[in-house]
């Protein structure tokens, strides 16, 4: 049953080195807070999965805490490259890093089949596409009924997944509303998971025709971290910060721009400063 706790018990209890990570929200409900105290907490080796790696995973690998990536898409959405991301494929700095791509499709279904507990993904993809001639996690098997060649993918099974949502009651179970993303499949897939909320309440009453709620029982921790999101959106709570991706453009573009900007914000950080970002900006659905 999941455990209400503070994040730093969060992550020193479910993340180690080595872990296969997984970090979902897809356009908001990004889980920055806990990337932060995964880096405060100098967690090394850690292989990275996320179907569409942002900021915070151009800041897990400048810090030099990933040995390597599964993905789908990398970017800083609506700006440009991941500079830091981009540096240690490219000059190996500040640690050489291993990629695995793949396409969006992929991607979700391999969660999906880690979440049920299967060996492998089928889907109808990569037709025509050459991702398969450089990733040898890209098969193809024949349909036993059909004849059908589909492709195959290993599922993905996360030693710890990380998520950001709008809500936990005080069971420990939570609710996610808004775009859902992978975010139910990488927690049901994952051995170890913590949700980082932005409110903890008595009753979830969901709102919405699209409200997941996720049970407790499929949780590890869940910690009350608000503006945990920040700089993406939580929706119904803040709105996306668009100045602070684009001003990420210049920070992570110098290296040594980049780790000033690490000491002063992060390693000298703490969760709770999170919250001034719910304070000043206007709480309204993006």
């Amino acid at each position: 049953m999941a455990r209400i706790c503070r994040l730093s018990e969060a992550i020193e209890e479910n993340v180690r080195d080595g872990d296969m990570l997984a970090m979902e929200g897809f356009t908001h409900l990004i889980p920055y807070a806990a990337g932060h105290e995964i880096i405060r907490q100098g967690r090394k080796e850690l292989f990275l999965i996320r179907m569409t790696p942002d900021l915070i995973y151009d800041q897990l690998i400048g810090v030099g805490a990933a040995r390597g990536m599964k993905f789908s898409w990398g970017g800083n959405p609506g700006v440009g490259s991941l500079h830091r991301f981009r540096d240690a494929v490219e000059n190996q700095w500040p640690r050489p890093l291993y990629i695995e791509e793949h396409s969006h499709a992929a991607m979700a279904n391999a969660y999906e089949a880690g979440a049920a507990n299967l060996p492998f993904a089928m889907l109808r993809g990569y037709i025509g596409a050459d991702l398969a001639k450089v990733n040898p996690n890209i098969k193809s098997i024949t349909c036993p009924f059909t004849g059908e060649v589909l492709a195959a993918v290993p599922s993905i099974r996360p030693d710890v997944s990380v998520i950001h949502a709008q809500r936990a009651d005080r069971k420990g179970n939570v609710l996610i509303e808004g775009i859902a993303g992978v975010q139910k499949e990488a927690v049901l897939a994952a051995k170890r998971s913590i949700v980082t909320v932005e409110e903890i309440v008595d009753e979830l009453n969901p709102s919405s025709p699209n409200a997941v709620v996720l049970p407790a029982w499929t949780i590890t921790s869940v910690v009350h971290i608000p503006g945990g999101a920040f700089p993406s959106y939580a929706h119904g709570y803040y709105p996306r910060s668009n100045a602070f991706y684009i001003a990420w453009d210049k920070i992570a573009r110098d290296r040594d721009s980049f780790t000033a900007w690490i000491k002063e914000n992060v390693l000298a950080g703490k969760p709770e400063d999170f919250a001034r970002h719910v304070n000043r900006r206007a709480v309204n659905a993006v």
